[in-house]
């Protein structure tokens, strides 16, 4: 599936939204480390990372070869500053209409427009890719980006009180929310 779209930020500034693309693979695993260093919103730490470079480089070739997933990157002046993707729940029949979403961006780029730009081209591309529904689960404390879900149509469908364990804070509730597509 494709995606190339170029939108103005809050600040005036350029980001260019694109299917990540085998070439891209270093420079999305940095974006990804790094995003995941800042908070403590994320799945995963830096250190649980199991991917290299290579490894990066064949995800996102797949993705850029997929009917019905997606893998985004935004860049700003040449610098992946976020990702986000699309990924379908499974293969099965009872479950290949629902596909899951998930975002990430640099704290340094917060506040732009960036993770509504790509939570809309994720959307986008879940409607495109044929998905009734998608799909996310959010730290409840995260309330920046529970609105953004939100005004984006997104509702909430249930809360996971253990949902995560925070190395730094316990136990992380988690809002589950989907968006019906069709």
């Amino acid at each position: 599936m494709e995606y190339d779209e170029t939108i103005i930020l809050k600040n005036g500034g350029a980001c260019r939204l694109r299917n990540g693309t085998e070439k891209d693979g270093a420079l999305a695993l940095a974006n990804y480390i790094l995003t995941h260093e800042q908070t403590d919103y994320l799945l995963t730490y830096p250190d649980e990372n199991i991917m290299t470079g290579e490894r990066e480089s064949q995800f996102l070739k797949e993705r850029a070869e997929s009917a019905d997933e997606i893998e985004l990157l935004a860049e700003v002046e040449g610098v992946v500053v976020g990702l986000a993707g699309v990924s379908r729940v499974g293969t099965a029949e009872k479950v290949r209409r629902r596909a899951e979403f998930g975002i990430s961006v640099d704290k340094n780029y917060w506040g732009l427009g960036i993770g509504r730009a790509l939570t809309r081209a994720c959307v986008a591309s879940a409607r495109r890719a044929g998905y009734a529904q998608l799909e996310l689960a959010v730290v409840a404390e995260n309330e920046a980006a529970i609105a953004l879900y939100r005004s984006e149509g997104f509702v909430e469908y249930g809360r996971n009180p253990k949902g995560f364990y925070s190395r730094y804070s316990g136990w992380q509730e988690l809002v589950l929310m989907r968006l019906e597509l069709r």
